[in-house]
């Protein structure tokens, strides 16, 4: 098997994933606070770069130009630099609480763009301690973090090949700081009531979609794992059979899966993880009853170039 399709247990890195998680929620919270609103929240996305995590050029308060906020998983630093050439650089080391990276982080943006103010309480998450006052999340293993980043990678480049041909409005991998997931979402161009009137829900799921994503294991489901729901889910949905033989809807999440050590156990993980999104999104296109010129165009017909 290739390294660069490392095993992922939650019960392993649990301590150093919270902490990796917890960092990523302040870039997050930095865009939503800084960029331009977009319909699904897409403005508060964050994107896996060949360094790590990062936000897209974000408009500096003060008018100078535009700062990046990156994590950097193989320095190991948090960084904020400046579309004018400044950058400032945070040490991610094994017993630095969060509190304290998240406060120099907010230095650094501001002594390069200008005041910015973010809402510290982290989302999505068990713990309630504000960000820039986290002084239990401090585990961080480099050689985890690593282990991460190459399995993360692996997965983003799956999900990017399954989305690549789609006709129809879809997202790029995103990543997404509250779930701590990658994700691409499809949608059919119709819309969809919300599950609930909770900020995220109300302005995340407003459309019809289907959405396919990967994340690195947490309490729930202790192994990296592929993942694909639909909204709405009509009745029938989770009674579907996909491929390859080892996907499965799990009622708990609500969601089907396809568990990372069979995909890493498979001939071609590449192939398999491809195998498992066209399936599912082929099946919520058929429960869900979209235009069936939609899940074609997923496949490649007619093909993007001709």
């Amino acid at each position: 098997m290739s390294r660069e399709w490392p095993a992922l247990s939650y019960r392993v890195w649990g301590e150093t994933c919270d902490t990796l998680h917890a960092h990523t929620q302040v870039l997050g919270k930095l865009a939503a606070a800084l960029a331009p609103p977009e319909p699904e929240l897409q403005h508060a996305a964050l994107r896996l770069t060949a360094r790590g995590w990062e936000t897209a050029p974000l408009p500096a308060p003060d008018g100078s130009g535009a700062p990046v906020v990156a994590l950097d998983l193989r320095l190991h630093e948090a960084v904020v630099e400046h579309t004018d050439g400044h950058e400032q650089r945070v040490e991610l080391v094994p017993d630095r609480p969060v509190g304290e990276v998240t406060r120099d982080v907010l230095k650094a943006v501001r002594g390069l763009g200008g005041d910015v103010k973010i809402d510290p309480t982290p989302q999505e998450v068990s713990w309630s301690v504000p960000l820039d006052q986290d002084e239990e999340h401090r585990r961080y293993d480099p050689g985890q973090v690593t282990s991460y980043f190459a399995a993360a990678t692996r997965a983003a480049l799956t999900l990017a090949a399954f989305r690549a041909p789609y006709r129809g409005r879809s997202t790029p991998v995103n990543a997404w700081w509250g779930s701590f997931d990658l994700a691409v979402n499809l949608f059919s161009g119709l819309p969809a009531e919300p599950p609930s009137a909770d900020f995220i829900m109300r302005n995340a799921m407003d459309a019809q979609e289907v959405a396919v994503g990967w994340w690195p294991g947490d309490p729930r489901h202790d192994g990296a794992a592929f993942y694909a729901y639909a909204h709405p889910a009509p009745k029938g949905f989770a009674a579907g059979t996909l491929s390859p033989a080892a996907a499965h809807w799990d009622a708990a999440l609500g969601e089907y899966v396809f568990d990372w050590d069979d995909l890493r156990a498979s001939p071609d993980p590449h192939a398999a993880g491809l195998e498992f999104a066209r399936s599912a999104f082929r099946h919520a296109c058929v429960v869900c009853d979209w235009d069936p010129a939609l899940p074609a165009s997923a496949e490649g017909t007619p093909p993007p170039v001709a």
